[in-house]
């Protein structure tokens, strides 16, 4: 194995060299195939003695090459600047060359670091489980993501609202550069360092943005594109993130920290996953505002780079602006896949704006509906009552299938090859609340076979998996009553 471990080279401003703290014998919880591939790892790396990949994982060890180390940043939480914050919990292992490319290996709850402030640096069975099987699971629907290799398990007691284990998540990604790096930087008035920090992610990351006029001006512009992909990938598939800060937003437009995330059950635009957000700051509907108020956080700490005086904010704001079409723009193409329109009409965005308000009207569930709706048939006079049956008001429905019908028609559309492509954008399965509490509840009775079962479904969430049913149900009542809060 080669470790560039290139993040290094930006010096003692950015980092804290430390070790992680031991965990007293670790077990394997979960490890992911696909993840492993990516990195290149052999087949058979979580059992070979040789690698020692159980120690590795836990924080317990080391392979020859990792460099550890926590990062230094800041950020707005909640819209409020919160200062200094950092790696609390997480400790960078380092940079791994590999097959598709070079990526950072992170581990999430190895232990105190000086960047903890009043926590214990630990990450608990629970939230280890919810972070590693949306990871995978993510990646899997195609929203832009960081990764999760494994989980290893302690019996070392944690305090949270209760006492719960010890847990080690291991997150992989070319980069875990946040907006709130920058922030730092900026707001601790250290110019050298923000230079270096900028540098470094267009010299390895944003290579394209070192030849046109104004370098800063345009890492700035390829981050609010990739961002508003990200965004797009998020409501096209009902994700709320739940607690979109500044220093959650990845500069590579990557998904990351997954605390009190959710999919919608029943669509409801004004949703709020996180029991902790009374404000309803981070609700479903406001996913894409907050990441363009977000990314004004980051231009304000790139403007020292940008030059003086309102010339700089002239330059933010022009490099900010593309975001404003390509959200839409984005979002429609992912809506218009889902609802199966080869061609593009100027009534499509109403076409699914009118789905999208009868749907929160009867709160029809977001993933079955949109499943559900390749089945449509298009030939006059057809009842379509498996999606119809979805909605309440069934005259309100119909009038709309009239036209969703006539659209389709209109582009000689062919039900069954329709069906066929909307498969592959509507996901059967995807990772509900309650899927997850049954996995964690059993992994606390000592029973981690449904982790590993569900995530070989959500592996494949386009497949029918006729096997797996029950994995595409409506949620049972009591799914309704779960609760996740910043500390899950």
């Amino acid at each position: 194995m080669t470790w560039p471990n290139r993040f290094l080279a930006l010096g003692h401003e950015h980092y804290t060299e430390l070790t992680a703290q031991a965990l007293p014998a670790p077990h394997w919880v979960a490890t992911s195939d696909d993840c492993a591939a990516l990195l290149g790892l052999p087949s058979d790396w979580a059992e070979a003695a040789e690698l020692n990949a159980l120690q590795v994982f836990t924080g317990n060890a080391l392979w020859p090459g990792m460099k550890t180390l926590a990062s230094v940043y800041s950020g707005h939480q909640f819209g409020v600047w919160a200062g200094q914050l950092g790696d609390g919990r997480a400790l960078w292992l380092g940079e791994m060359d590999t097959p598709n490319g070079t990526m950072e290996l992170q581990l999430k709850g190895a232990g105190r670091t000086p960047y903890s402030r009043m926590g214990d640096g630990r990450a608990v069975l629970r939230s280890s489980i919810r972070e590693y099987l949306c990871s995978e699971a993510m990646a899997a629907l195609g929203v832009p993501t960081t990764r999760a290799l494994c989980i290893t398990g302690s019996s070392l007691p944690v305090r949270r609202e209760t006492i719960e284990t010890a847990a080690v998540v291991t997150r992989v990604a070319p980069s875990f550069i946040r907006f709130g790096h920058f922030e730092h930087f900026s707001h601790h008035d250290q110019p050298a360092a923000l230079k270096r920090l900028a540098d470094f992610v267009i010299e390895h990351h944003y290579p394209a943005c070192r030849d046109v006029a104004e370098p800063y001006a345009g890492l700035l512009e390829a981050v609010a594109l990739r961002t508003a992909e990200m965004a797009a990938a998020w409501q096209a598939v009902g994700f709320c993130h739940g607690v979109m800060n500044t220093d959650n937003m990845s500069i590579l437009g990557l998904t990351i920290d997954y605390g009190p995330y959710g999919f919608l059950d029943a669509f409801d635009p004004g949703h709020i996953c996180n029991h902790s957000d009374e404000q309803g700051r981070y609700a479903f509907a406001r996913q894409p505002n907050v990441a363009f108020w977000n990314l004004h956080a980051l231009a304000q700490a790139l403007l020292p780079l940008m030059g003086t005086g309102d010339e700089a904010s002239e330059r933010a704001l022009a490099a900010l602006a593309p975001y404003k079409a390509a959200f839409p723009q984005a979002l429609l193409a992912r809506m218009s896949a889902k609802l199966g329109l080869a061609q593009a009409e100027d009534s499509d965005r109403e076409l699914v704006d009118d789905l999208l308000r009868r749907m929160a009207a009867d709160r029809a569930d977001f993933t079955i509906t949109f499943r559900r709706l390749a089945q449509f048939n298009t030939a006059p006079g057809a009842d379509n009552a498996t999606m119809r049956d979805l909605f309440i008001d069934r005259e309100a429905f119909d009038t709309w299938a009239a036209r969703y019908a006539e659209r389709l028609r209109r582009e000689h559309s062919i039900d069954a090859e329709r069906a066929l492509r909307m498969n592959l954008v509507n996901p059967k399965f995807v990772l509900r609340n309650h899927l997850a509490d049954a996995a964690i509840q059993a992994a606390q009775a000592g029973d981690f076979g449904e982790t590993e079962r569900l995530m070989q479904v959500l592996r494949r969430p386009f497949d029918e998996q006729v096997e797996h049913e029950a994995y595409a149900a409506f949620p049972p009542e009591w799914a309704s009553s779960i609760e996740v809060s910043c500390s899950s």
